[in-house]
């Protein structure tokens, strides 16, 4: 079982969500959060698989919930920040602090459960309509270095596979660009994100633009 909390200030959003859950065989609303303080407080006592925490709430926003959530010692559970607007900011920040996704709460229902069975097997993923391109900008408002000693670490194949995950290439498609199987792939993607220290998918794309391995759109 997927254990979410659920974090809103909308009690009604809190509940519609719950409901939807509930219909789902392999998930279990375990607590639920009205501000970002008892988010927080609530995720260190009830150590969920996924904490999903709206950006704007009172007391403590969900950015700042986010980023007590994952810089606490010893924890292992995923956020998934849901909001209504797709500002810049919000995205960066969101990254920045180690977020699982970014997603519209415009998402169809089933998409939003998609996202937290993502977020719950260690992967992550940013609302589609937030495009690449502000992945790259997110990119350049940090301090490029040079070459970094850890690309060293990458051998040619896995150097392909972080380019491919930069272009936003799912671990199908690399497969059939690579003309490998999938379970291949996702050997690869994982000693990827291993050598390079990064969290999931959606660093490594941050990373490979950061670094200049593919052009900023």
């Amino acid at each position: 079982m997927i254990r979410v909390l659920l974090a809103d200030d909308h009690a009604m959003f809190r509940s519609g969500m719950r409901a939807l859950l509930d219909t789902q065989p392999d998930f279990t609303c375990v607590g639920e959060a009205s501000d970002g303080r008892e988010a927080v407080a609530e995720t260190a006592r009830l150590r969920p698989d996924v904490a999903v925490l709206d950006v704007r709430m009172p007391r403590l926003d969900g950015l700042a919930a986010t980023e007590a959530i994952l810089a606490a010692p010893g924890n292992d559970t995923r956020v998934l920040v849901l909001t209504t607007y797709d500002a810049d900011e919000y995205v960066y920040r969101a990254l920045r602090a180690g977020a699982s996704g970014f997603l519209l709460k415009s998402l169809a229902p089933e998409e939003l459960v998609a996202a937290m069975r993502v977020a719950a097997r260690g992967d992550a993923l940013i609302d589609p309509s937030v495009t690449r391109r502000l992945v790259a900008k997110f990119a350049t408002v940090l301090e490029p270095a040079a070459e970094p000693p850890e690309l060293a670490r990458l051998t040619s194949r896995e150097r392909e596979v972080l380019l491919l995950l930069a272009g936003a290439c799912s671990n199908a498609e690399i497969a059939r660009k690579l003309h490998v199987g999938e379970e291949t792939v996702k050997t690869h993607v994982s000693r990827v994100l291993s050598k390079l220290g990064l969290p999931d998918r959606v660093h490594a794309v941050v990373y490979a633009y950061r670094h200049k391995l593919v052009p900023a759109e």
